[in-house]
């Protein structure tokens, strides 16, 4: 079992490590942010829908899950489509310390979601993560437009990571990823569709993209997703969360490395970006810690 911990632990790490990838795609593919988005949509679905006749994991849900489930693929689909516009607006640096406000926007809507009251430090921390904010439009004045669109799909992640938690407690993971991701797909034909964005020009992709958004829908859509549910049931949520924050610094690091110069930003923006970064971790500590003495008080109760 401990075994099986580790190397659940080092693979949830190679997993963080592709999603920090993900980003760098992004700046890669020359194709725009919405055709970018209907590619990795339509063909992340495709192959998790072979794995779910593969393993025969029942897509059975009802109308209204399904109108459901509907809702959070668009959710998702406008996450993606201002995630990699951001990446276009600015960088992927930009992009990826933006999107780590997500668990502090996660922190004010939860309340709201599961109908508790507001923990005082979720406050005192929402404080830091603006003066992290604060220090990175200072310095990066010219990146404002990307940092504002990063922003917006930092809240949209937030918001179906919420509605996914409440899915997820009834229905398969990978069934509810197959419905999201193919009506998020949908919804992205129909506003192609209505725009008269379907043209020669649309389908022709150069080899480099061809090959860059496989990687993208396969290995850091598909693969990842399944992965990491089966990975989770062998590690903590306290380790997955301190893990998956590692996703931006793995992110900028690789940025760093394949982009270059493009990547190379003022101090006061790694300032700002470690600031929001140790925000949201002393964010999720406080969390398991409150979870942990919880668990603990009703074990005794019940003894």
């Amino acid at each position: 079992m401990q075994n099986d911990s580790l190397k659940s632990y080092l693979h949830f790490h190679f997993i963080v490590f592709i999603w920090g990838f993900t980003a760098v795609l992004g700046a890669l593919i020359s194709i725009d942010t919405v055709a970018l988005v209907w590619y990795r949509m339509l063909i992340a679905s495709l192959f998790i829908y072979i794995y779910i006749r593969y393993k025969k994991i029942p897509l059975e849900a009802s109308k209204s899950t399904r109108l459901k489930l509907a809702g959070a693929g668009i959710i998702i689909a406008l996450h993606w489509l201002t995630f990699f516009g951001a990446i276009k607006l600015a960088n992927v640096s930009i992009t990826l310390a933006m999107l780590s406000t997500g668990a502090f926007f996660t922190s004010i809507l939860e309340p709201i979601f599961y109908k508790r009251k507001v923990i005082w430090y979720e406050i005192v921390f929402g404080l830091f993560v603006i003066a992290g904010l604060y220090l990175i439009f200072e310095v990066e004045t010219r990146y404002t437009e990307g940092i504002i669109v990063a922003l917006i799909s930092a809240l949209l992640s937030a918001i179906f990571t919420l509605i996914n938690g409440k899915f997820v407690q009834q229905h398969h993971p990978v069934m509810i990823s197959f419905y999201e991701l193919l009506t998020g797909a949908l919804f992205i034909t129909v506003f192609l569709a209505v725009t008269a964005r379907f043209d020669a020009q649309f389908f022709y992709l150069n080899q480099a993209d061809w090959i860059y958004i496989l990687i993208l829908a396969t290995i850091c859509t598909a693969y990842a997703f399944i992965a990491a549910i089966k990975v989770m049931k062998y590690l903590s949520p306290y380790t997955v969360m301190l893990t998956t924050n590692m996703e931006p610094v793995y992110g900028i690091i690789l940025a760093y490395v394949i982009l270059g110069d493009t990547e190379e930003m003022n101090t006061g923006f790694y300032y700002g970006a470690v600031l929001i970064l140790l925000t949201v971790i002393g964010n999720g500590i406080l969390k398991s810690q409150r979870k942990w003495r919880t668990a603990r008080q009703l074990k005794k109760q019940v003894k």
